[in-house]
């Protein structure tokens, strides 16, 4: 709390790159001291760029984990494995930088310097327990804070104050946000002395303040503007309990647009940092993918024109980010006049909002194959390298679609659409059009780049084995 739990990571990370520079250069010396067959040696330069980005590849896949998060509250069990994963990933990117630069690395080198920092970080995790307490609650000394307000809202906070004790926070009491009232107590886990908040002024120079939380309705805001005025003065950090809107389950955030604050609600991923990152490896990833399949796809390409009469590309209008139209991209897999027919075979389909039939009487049978493996999706890797869509997100749908949502399902809009989804690896079409809106704004609400890649990783053996296409 406080940035407390950020100050936490930020030494958890800088343990990990000492415990790995540590196993490096003990990996090193017991290569050197056992005087094997082969004769071993790293000059200068060569250690700094292996040692160098081993940290790298250690921290990022740390922070890609979300290890960093976790480690003071984690079961033994759970850091044996998170420790494990991530010393083997990184070992993995290191045999990879190995390879492309041709490095000649002694291969009992590598297996020591992993196994002596897998067990270095084990030891330390262990521990990180007792380790975030003591700083919690001694980085910076005690953090003493006082709450304006005395509703349901304002106790609420003081009994989250009372629980963050561990990270050094200490309650100092009330104040009401009237000018002039009796005092009074509130209780919770202790009792707490309520002031007027006309008292402020003479609490700041008797006691050691560090923060002051106003909790108050909205419209009293603007009424106890003095008092924002003078903890300014004062050097003392104000902040406003912004729960005004109990239902929103926005992340809240406060920007500034030139000398303009903005109180910010966000009901999407906005951390444009993992965003840019999500959009990398999109780029890498879809142009990776367009060079290995490109022969595959000419050659599809060429079984549907000799198949069945008709473009190979089929292409339709869908909606992306935030109701963006794009043109969309797939293998035809339906007979030439398949949208001409769809009318007619409305009353079929066993969805109300998206259009699907069962064993669609419009499939080809080439298409029927593609479909079963989702080949016929492919083509969208172009989609995805334009900026159309992503590796990973809720799937476009086209704009007669969007139109009949509930305004609640709008909001899968609000992420750029994507080639495979959360719905896709837990039955594809048979998940019915519920529990696919509410999978989607699972997959929204829950989002990390760790996220993707499960879902990257899971498409591909559920894709394969061609369960759950219609």
């Amino acid at each position: 709390m406080f940035n407390r739990q950020r100050k936490a990571r930020v030494l958890f990370a800088l343990s990990d790159v000492l415990l790995a520079t540590l196993a490096f250069g003990a990996a090193y010396r017991t290569r050197i001291i056992l005087h094997l067959e082969r004769e071993f040696y790293l000059t200068i330069e060569r250690k700094a760029l292996v040692l160098g980005f081993s940290l790298l590849a250690l921290v990022g896949i740390g922070l890609w984990l979300e290890l960093y998060e976790k480690l003071d509250a984690g079961h033994p069990r759970l850091i044996l494995r998170d420790a494990a994963r991530q010393c083997t990933y990184s070992a993995l990117f290191l045999v990879v930088f190995e390879y492309l630069l041709r490095l000649d690395l002694s291969r009992f080198f590598l297996t020591l310097f992993v196994t002596y920092e897998w067990v270095a970080l084990l030891l330390f995790r262990l521990t990180a327990g007792r380790l975030v307490g003591v700083i919690r609650r001694e980085f910076a000394g005690p953090h003493y804070v006082m709450v304006v307000g005395t509703g349901e809202r304002a106790c609420r906070l003081g009994e989250a104050l009372e629980r963050s004790v561990d990270y050094g926070v200490r309650l100092r009491g009330f104040l009401s946000d009237q000018q002039v009232e009796a005092p009074g107590e509130i209780c919770l886990r202790a009792s707490y002395l309520v002031r007027p908040i006309a008292e402020l002024s003479a609490i700041l120079r008797q006691h050691v303040i560090d923060e002051i939380i106003f909790a108050v309705e909205s419209d009293r805001l603007s009424e106890l503007e003095e008092y924002f005025l003078l903890c300014d003065e004062e050097g003392v950090r104000t902040r406003v309990a912004v729960d005004f809107f109990p239902h929103v389950n926005s992340t809240v955030s406060l920007d500034r647009l030139g000398a303009t604050p903005l109180l910010t609600f966000s009901a999407a991923p906005y951390d444009e940092i993992r965003l840019l990152l999500k959009r990398a490896v999109d780029i890498v990833l879809a142009a990776a993918s367009l060079v290995v399949l490109a022969p595959f796809m000419l050659a599809i390409a060429f079984f549907i024109k000799l198949t069945s009469p008709g473009p190979a590309i089929f292409r339709q209008v869908r909606c992306g980010l935030n109701g963006r139209r794009f043109r969309f991209y797939k293998f035809r897999s339906m007979c030439e006049d398949a949208e001409q027919l769809k009318a007619s075979l409305a009353h079929l389909s066993t969805r109300q909002t998206a259009f699907k039939i069962p064993d669609d009487p419009r499939l080809t049978p080439l298409g029927r194959f593609l479909r079963r493996f989702s080949i016929d999706e492919w083509p969208q890797l172009w989609n995805v390298l334009r900026g159309d869509m992503s590796m990973v997100g809720p799937r476009p749908a086209v704009p007669n679609e969007v139109e009949q949502y509930q305004r609640w399902q709008r909001r899968r809009l609000r992420m750029r659409p994507g080639l495979t989804c959360l719905w896709a690896i837990s039955g594809r079409d048979e998940v019915d059009f519920d529990t696919w809106m509410k999978m989607d704004m699972q997959y929204i609400d829950n989002w990390s780049l760790a996220l993707d890649w499960k879902i990257l990783l899971r498409t591909i053996p559920r894709v394969l084995s061609g369960r759950g296409a219609n």
